[in-house]
């Protein structure tokens, strides 16, 4: 007898960071999503040459990319912008788990997909090392796991403390 063709299909993560220290720290965490089927959303067009060689150095297949504007709470115009395409994103792709480091795209992406059912992550950045980042302490609460790099932020309700990505 044998058996039949594998049914099972590998989960669609969204991983998304904005430029600088946190696309950093999401991409050492790459190892992580491998064999799932993998779209990356960053506001860096620059970086899409850096993850194609990265999956076809490390046998892994080409996963998505996609570019959203970038804001912050002094540019509220570009934050609806980034909300708006992470929304049609979002929409679109359906994913089964959500990865961030932040800051607002993240903050919004873990929104969202907890919004369409994934699970959600949300890794804040080793540079807030005295207190959680803004985007952090917005996203945390909402996250299935919260994670902070700095032992002494680590809180009883999250963020939890189970190293460093850097």
């Amino acid at each position: 007898m044998t058996a039949g063709p594998d049914t099972t299909e590998a989960p669609r993560v969204l991983v998304v960071a904005s430029g600088g220290g946190h696309w950093v720290q999401l991409c050492r965490m790459r190892p992580a999503w491998d064999g799932c089927h993998v779209t990356y959303v960053t506001t860096e067009p620059g970086y899409r040459q850096e993850v194609m060689a990265d999956a076809a150095a490390r046998g892994q297949p080409a996963p998505s990319f996609r570019v959203i504007v970038d804001g912050n709470r002094w540019q509220k115009w570009r934050l609806l912008k980034s909300l708006l395409g992470l929304t049609l994103i979002v929409l679109r792709l359906r994913p089964q788990v959500v990865i961030s480091t932040g800051a607002a795209p993240g903050y919004f992406a873990l929104r969202l997909g907890r919004l369409v059912g994934a699970r959600t992550a949300w890794v804040d950045s080793i540079a807030n090392a005295e207190e959680l980042s803004l985007s952090g302490r917005k996203a945390g609460p909402h996250a299935d796991l919260w994670l902070t790099q700095w032992e002494n932020l680590a809180q009883p309700g999250g963020p939890e403390y189970r190293g460093a990505v850097l």
